[in-house]
């Protein structure tokens, strides 16, 4: 963790108190410009109640250079503790900026993760959406993570990004067990990313992320949610009675 950064603890994760665009033009893109090695993870309320739940995944999330608040909830649990965080900061929307930024300056990146045909599908859509990027390689996500072809294969390929969407807490065991392996790169896991970028997945109408709703679109979409839903529930009620 970046420590000469303004934190907000929310059950002993620290998440960075930054804008956007500060994080993006400050930290994030001078990083890529100084082959740096970084490790960005975006956290929801229910990542923060797994680190509750795991203590090994606790330490792989704290591993972070960045922990972005991924969630209405976390913004709003950070109002009720009384140290409001600026404002959410989506995974989907960073790795569009990060995307936006590699395609801009020629910068190579690497999809890990997904179904196969997601990950294919993703590709055509990088590839169609960003000319100028370049395609490090790719691979699904339907491996060991401990499968060094794997991680060879990434590291061979000396990308500039690495997107891992694999789903907590595979892709920051992933990344967290691997990163030493290579000598620059940003890393970054995405969850359900790929999906919405290769069009499986539709992303909420703009009026329901601004109005912080994009949880409920997606559990009326996915009912199937539901438990995740429980878990945010869980974590608000936590925080509003001040319980760890």
């Amino acid at each position: 963790m970046k420590m000469d950064k303004k934190l907000v603890k929310l059950m002993d994760i620290p998440f960075i108190n930054i804008a956007k665009k500060d994080l993006l033009n400050n930290d994030l893109y001078p990083s890529l410009d100084k082959k740096q090695k970084c490790y960005v993870v975006t956290a929801n309320p229910e990542i923060v109640m797994k680190t509750r739940e795991d203590a090994s995944y606790k330490i792989m999330v704290k591993k972070a250079d960045y922990i972005v608040p991924d969630g209405a909830g976390i913004v709003m649990a950070s109002k009720l503790q009384k140290e409001p965080i600026q404002e959410r900061v989506a995974g989907y929307d960073l790795m569009l900026d990060l995307l936006a930024y590699a395609d801009k300056h020629g910068l190579s990146c690497y999809f890990l993760g997904a179904k196969e045909h997601v990950n294919e599908k993703l590709v055509s859509k990088v590839k169609e959406k960003y000319p100028d990027l370049t395609l490090a390689g790719h691979h699904h996500g339907y491996f060991s993570i401990d499968d060094p072809s794997i991680v060879n294969d990434v590291a061979n390929s000396n990308p500039d990004l690495i997107f891992v969407a694999l789903g907590s807490p595979r892709q920051e065991a992933w990344i967290t067990q691997h990163m030493d392996k290579f000598t620059k790169g940003l890393f970054m896991g995405v969850g359900g990313s790929f999906d919405v970028l290769a069009g499986e997945v539709k992303r909420a109408p703009e009026g329901w992320i601004n109005l912080n709703l994009e949880w409920l679109y997606r559990l009326l979409k996915q009912p199937f949610r539901w438990r995740r839903i429980l878990k945010a529930v869980e974590f608000m009620v936590r925080i509003f009675l001040k319980k760890k």
